[in-house]
């Protein structure tokens, strides 16, 4: 009488390269389900480049069908235009999901870090090599992927603490009266 695996998509957003990974949580084990990038077009005006990953975020929705989503919280960056545009690649990154009336947890990068790799400021090819050791069946091809993965990892763990269940049950309220 096992319980029913909970389907987890981590997203790594950003601007030229959306991250997304889809894993299995029962509870115990994690499996790879999928993964892959989201490219926009750089030469694009900015509101099409957001209207291609939320069209890429929403179509890998529909197929891979998460229960969950995770999303990583923006860090702060010197360059401020920069930052913006990654604050609103990440506004999609967050709607998509949402809009599929899925809940949504952020993570900050060091929790994620620290919950994968056990150290908070793990670099790129530490991630990477944890991801492929706690998902051996994935197959990832950038960073980003590898990123997403973690980031599914990360709620993975996180989703059951006592925090995150009041969380998650005052949200779940909140959606039923906006129904």
């Amino acid at each position: 009488m096992g319980t029913k695996p909970t389907r987890i998509i981590g997203i790594d957003p950003g601007l030229r390269f959306t991250g997304w990974g889809v894993i299995e949580s029962d509870g115990v084990r994690l499996s790879y389900v999928s993964s892959g990038v989201i490219k926009s077009t750089s030469d694009e005006a900015l509101a099409y480049r957001l209207r291609e990953i939320f069209d890429g975020l929403t179509g890998v929705i529909a197929s891979q069908r998460p229960n969950e989503a995770a999303v990583e919280e923006t860090f702060m960056n010197n360059n401020a235009r920069s930052a913006l545009k990654l604050g609103q690649a990440r506004g999609v990154a967050l709607l998509a999901p949402a809009s599929a009336g899925i809940l949504v947890d952020e993570y900050a990068a060091n929790v994620i870090k620290k919950t994968v790799v056990g150290a908070g400021h793990a670099d790129k090819k530490q991630i990477q090599t944890m991801v492929g050791f706690l998902l051996p069946k994935a197959k990832f091809d950038s960073a980003d992927e590898a990123d997403a993965l973690a980031i599914a990892i990360c709620h993975a763990n996180h989703r059951t603490s006592p925090q995150a269940r009041a969380i998650r049950a005052a949200r779940e309220g909140a959606m039923k009266e906006a129904v």
